[in-house]
């Protein structure tokens, strides 16, 4: 029993059905060492008691736990906690867990099952109970004795308006409802995340207890989101992350890893270190497509004084009507400075939008170079030229007098006009706007990954050109980098800039 509960008491609850149901029935941590002992191999950490102790100590306080994978986290919460929250002092009466797919939750019902059926103890002390198949597809197991339920469900299945005799569900859990699939496109987050705000939060009601456990697999994940709620004062709750290794070099379990040989071993059997880092360390690690790394984004709170050199605006724009088809973009900059001292600050709010028509394209554009020159002149404009609809507008706002200028390809990809640019951010010539444009940065960032990547394209196309602009040879203009002009000449048509 990892000398948590003496051993005259634990004989003395092992003889005693009275003794073992008074005691388990308010200590969340007795209850676990003695009716799960058998899935206690090594010392309970401080961490573990830790997330007991949060699990215990309040019946509707929403809890979200981020652990390292093996940390006993789903053994804990979802299988062992959620008995008890029905048997223990908390009386919950309708607990319903969720997994990510149908087929888990029919693994995890199976797991329930199986527990209560061949742990002899538990069953004694808590039965009876019967299984049952809901019509929607859930299997739920219903303690007779509590007039309590606790149901399995996947996040594919609704559960709107779903009841245990007069109650609503009292305690939420849901477990792994996320993986690298699912977070790798903005749709698949804010399926995740419209799901459990529109689906889940709403099956419950006031009193009902919140209970999220999982790793971090992006930085816009369900679990990054609602640590962002927290910490905002948005959302109420307690968060709490257990990397293996802690900031302080030091292991949080060291009953299972002893020493660094044990940690070395354990990572042999991880697939690659990027696994390691993500699933142990609790690092949100993107793959090997990442051109723009999270850490090298700079803020701005205000713009400088005085006036900037000039500004652009550049445009990718989406021709289509359909419902599947790409967003329009622009993307504005203030230029400050030259040389070693420029600074380029992204402008807040871009356009993003789908199925937008030719005239408001039009107008928009107008609206930008108008804004943006302050009144006494009109800033440039840069558009992808790309299709026939194009060449109209670049045309149209030429003739009412507009500085657009259309720009092609030269047939390289987006990965390779992004990379050609990336050095302005990483060295901190890009400044971006505290807030208003958190969509353009998730593009840039995790680029490859997501559906959409207009405004990364915008982007780009708006560096590349403020680049070439800078290193074109003018008097009292020290060139920035004469070797990263002309790769950018290349990608771009110069007859163009």
């Amino acid at each position: 029993m990892n000398n948590i509960i003496e051993t005259k008491l634990f004989n003395k609850m092992l003889k005693d059905k009275l003794v073992r149901t008074s005691i388990t029935k308010n200590s969340f941590l007795y209850f676990l060492h003695l009716y799960f002992a058998h899935y206690i191999k090594y010392e309970t950490a401080d961490f573990q008691k830790e997330i007991i102790h949060n699990l215990e100590k309040s019946d509707k306080e929403n809890l979200f736990i981020v652990a390292f994978r093996g940390s006993s986290k789903s053994t804990m919460v979802t299988t062992a906690y959620s008995i008890w929250a029905i048997l223990g002092k908390q009386q919950k009466k309708f607990c319903v867990i969720f997994c990510q797919t149908m087929l888990q939750a029919k693994k995890h019902m199976a797991n329930l099952r199986s527990e209560l059926e061949s742990n002899d103890l538990l069953k004694k002390d808590l039965g009876p109970f019967r299984e049952e198949s809901e019509e929607w597809g859930s299997y739920s197991l219903v303690f007779s004795r509590n007039n309590a339920r606790i149901t399995v469900a996947s996040t594919e299945q609704s559960i709107r308006g779903i009841r245990h005799n007069q109650y609503r569900p009292d305690l939420l859990i849901c477990d792994d409802v996320e993986d690298i699939q699912s977070t790798k496109t903005r749709e698949g987050r804010e399926k995740t995340y419209n799901w459990l705000k529109g689906e889940v939060i709403p099956a419950g009601d006031r009193e009902t207890r919140l209970i999220i456990v999982g790793n971090l697999l992006h930085e816009d994940s369900l679990l990054m989101r609602i640590k962002k709620e927290i910490s905002e004062n948005r959302a109420k709750g307690i968060f709490r992350e257990y990397p293996l290794i802690d900031e302080n070099n030091n292991c949080l379990w060291p009953g299972k890893y002893p020493t660094i040989k044990e940690i070395e071993e354990e990572k042999m059997k991880v697939t690659s270190e990027i696994s390691w880092q993500r699933e142990f360390l609790l690092k949100i690690m993107p793959d090997d497509y990442q051109v723009i790394n999270q850490e090298w984004i700079q803020y701005y709170d205000t713009l400088p004084l005085g006036h900037p050199r000039y500004a652009f605006t550049a445009v990718d724009p989406a021709m289509s009507q359909k419902e599947s088809a790409d967003y329009t973009a622009m993307v504005s900059a203030y230029v400050y400075g030259e040389g070693e001292n420029l600074r380029i600050y992204i402008l807040p709010n871009p356009i993003n939008k789908r199925g937008m028509l030719f005239s408001e394209m039009l107008e928009r554009m107008r609206e930008f170079s108008r804004n943006l020159g302050g009144g006494s002149h009109l800033s440039r404009l840069l558009i992808e030229d790309v299709a026939l609809q194009a060449v109209a507008q670049i045309q149209t706002l030429k003739s009412e007098g507009y500085p657009i200028e259309g720009v092609k390809t030269g047939g390289a990809d987006k990965r390779t006009r992004l990379m050609a640019i990336s050095n302005l951010v990483q060295t901190g010539k890009v400044l971006f706007p505290r807030k208003g444009t958190e969509l353009l940065i998730e593009q840039i960032v995790f680029f490859g990954v997501e559906a959409h990547d207009d405004l990364a394209d915008a982007f780009s196309m708006l560096l590349g050109k403020i680049m070439v602009e800078e290193n074109r040879p003018k008097p009292g203009i020290t060139w920035i980098n004469l070797g990263r002009s002309r790769q950018l000449q290349s990608i771009w048509d110069d007859d163009d800039f």
